[in-house]
């Protein structure tokens, strides 16, 4: 382990802290959404929501990467008026990373709030509280097991991006030089060493990450009398 630079692991997960909480907070109401209405574009809202999970990353990275460039109306939109590249640094990852990680957050949550008891809501809205105030003093409390496997796996599927935030971001240590894109260089240079100390760090954050939701997950529905 001597020698071994963090900067793109620490940089890793500054990007999947930042993700997963602004994918919360947009994430949360379209969830809420989508279980709660029986509007007709439902299917086609929810289909363009997963659009990331099938889509090759090389493909949503080439998209995003266009979309950001200051030859398109976004990227000079946001060059101009606020100062902010969004094509190969920091800010570009993040916003790259929300897109992709999207559906990571919502379907977790849209099982979470479609599982909950109808009565229990209808009871909320009887007592006079508001759709916002039944979203977060009701409905949240009781999907906690939904809501972890939401936020730990929006986090792990970032840390562990690499199509997308390579197209977006590129390799500039300490800006866009995350973990998976360093692993990658590795073993371009054939430091398989070095390569394998980082995919096994990589590879113990993702058995990490699965078993503290299938432990919660269990002793939740222990709790509860389900298991």
């Amino acid at each position: 382990m001597m020698g071994l630079d963090l900067e793109p692991f620490l940089l890793s997960f500054k990007l999947a802290g930042l993700t997963t909480l602004i994918l919360f907070i947009f994430a949360m109401p379209v969830a809420w959404w989508l279980s709660q209405t029986r509007c007709r574009c439902k299917p086609f809202v929810e289909a363009v929501v997963s659009l990331p999970i099938v889509l090759p990353p090389s493909v949503l990275g080439f998209y995003i990467l266009f979309a950001f460039s200051y030859n398109s109306p976004v990227g000079a939109f946001f060059e101009d008026v606020f100062g902010i590249k969004l094509v190969f640094s920091f800010s570009g990852l993040v916003v790259a990373s929300c897109l992709y990680s999207f559906p990571f957050m919502v379907q977790p949550l849209q099982g979470g709030f479609t599982s909950l008891n109808k009565n229990m809501l209808e009871a909320s809205y009887v007592a006079g509280k508001s759709k916002m105030q039944t979203l977060l003093y009701v409905a949240l409390p009781n999907i906690k097991p939904a809501l972890l496997s939401a936020l730990i796996i929006t986090f792990a599927h970032t840390v562990g991006e690499f199509g997308v935030v390579l197209m977006v971001g590129g390799s500039i240590p300490g800006e866009t030089k995350v973990a998976s894109v360093a692993i990658y260089e590795m073993v371009e240079i054939m430091d398989y060493s070095q390569a394998h100390i980082y995919s096994a760090l990589m590879l113990l954050l993702s058995f990490l990450v699965l078993l503290a939701v299938y432990s919660f997950n269990i002793k939740h529905n222990k709790r509860i009398g389900l298991g």
